[in-house]
């Protein structure tokens, strides 16, 4: 089958649309048609090498939502017709994660970043040449091959364009305030960067019961669009954010900060440690370039002020049982999915998508096709 699809053939470097071969699926795996696909900055750290690939050329996208076009063999939940939200974490079952409810972290994961299917092999090529896929489900591809683990079915009435949101963006944010921050009625939290993550980091802090959300960014159009989606205060920087944080708290700081910035260094980890309170928790959601290290905190102020950094990935989220639960709330008014997306793309549009992103013009751009 053919497909057009946006590949990189280097990084640093841009997206390139072309078209594709597409295979049948294989055992224990599905054939997909995406309906949208959302352009998400984890794909543009792979662009920008922030990220390495294994593998050249290497189809991006994780985050999205489609049709079930055909199944391989053994498969038994999905059928033709299914409509599906993309899974970047084909969660096994069977591992010591996925049986400790924590699926986000199966040893699955081990395949994000090898390009293959599950049994090491490619399903997209160019000619002769094989295409790597992103977390094994490539959306920047019309078609894709994902395994059955990694197409999660969803309710036909939901859009397929409003759920392609929940693939990460929406779970990483949510799940940041709501698992990783663990957010509760009364808390002052500070989000770090409100675009396509930090924006669900405010709407989860906000269902948690915060009673401070104060979300930090340059850009005014993302600090007013926080005040939108549950927010309580917005400002510029994290020294404004600090001071107000300690005005509401008796001088103590916040409870919790959650770092989405675009490009994560120790300098922002730090800038969130000095913001919070004793037995304060900050979450990094963000990605880093992969040789980053360092976080310049005091460490006496660690162990003596009993602070936490907690890692977060998919907002600690659990996609199988989360992404239903996600659109449920949706469903009945509780999650603003819609109201994410700032602009929507032709596929041979994504490279602007992505220099609207870099720009601050976007919460959240979505690919759709055709």
């Amino acid at each position: 089958m053919k497909s057009r699809a946006a590949v990189l053939w280097e990084a640093p470097g841009e997206w390139d649309v072309i078209e594709i071969d597409v295979d049948e699926p294989k055992e224990h795996e599905v054939l997909v048609r995406y309906k949208s696909a959302g352009l998400c900055h984890s794909d543009d750290h792979l662009a920008k090498g922030d990220v390495p690939s294994a593998h050249y050329p290497y189809c991006g996208g994780h985050e999205g939502a489609g049709v079930v076009e055909q199944v391989g063999s053994g498969v038994r939940d999905l059928q033709p017709g299914d409509h599906i939200v993309a899974s970047f974490i084909p969660g096994c079952g069977r591992c010591r994660w996925c049986a400790e409810g924590k699926q986000n972290l199966c040893d699955n994961g081990a395949f994000m970043m090898t390009g293959t299917q599950l049994d090491g092999t490619f399903r997209l090529h160019h000619g002769d040449t094989d295409v790597a896929q992103c977390s094994l489900v490539s959306t920047f591809s019309e078609y894709s091959v994902l395994p059955e683990w990694g197409a999660i079915k969803i309710d036909k009435s939901i859009p397929l364009e409003s759920a392609a949101l929940v693939g990460c963006g929406v779970p990483t944010g949510w799940g940041s305030a709501v698992n990783a921050a663990q957010v509760r009625p009364g808390h002052v939290v500070i989000v770090m960067g409100v675009g396509g993550i930090g924006i669900n980091a405010v709407q989860g802090a906000k269902h948690g019961g915060a009673l401070r959300v104060i979300a930090v960014d340059p850009v005014g159009f993302k600090r007013e669009s926080a005040l939108k989606l549950g927010a309580t205060d917005a400002v510029g920087t994290m020294a404004e954010a600090t001071a107000l944080a300690k005005d509401l708290t008796n001088g103590q700081g916040a409870d919790s900060a959650i770092v989405c910035v675009g490009v994560a260094t120790g300098e922002h980890v730090a800038e969130a440690f000095a913001s919070v309170r004793k037995d304060g928790v900050v979450v990094l959601t963000a990605v880093a370039n992969f040789m980053t290290t360092g976080i310049p905190v005091n460490l006496m102020e660690l162990a003596m002020y009993q602070k936490r950094i907690q890692g977060a990935l998919f907002g600690m989220s659990s996609p199988t049982r989360d992404v239903p639960y996600f659109l449920n709330m949706y469903q009945q008014g509780y999650l603003r999915l819609d109201e994410l997306v700032s602009r929507r793309y032709k596929l041979e549009e994504i490279n602007q998508g992505y220099a609207d992103m870099h720009a601050g013009l976007n919460l959240r751009g979505v690919v759709d096709f055709a």
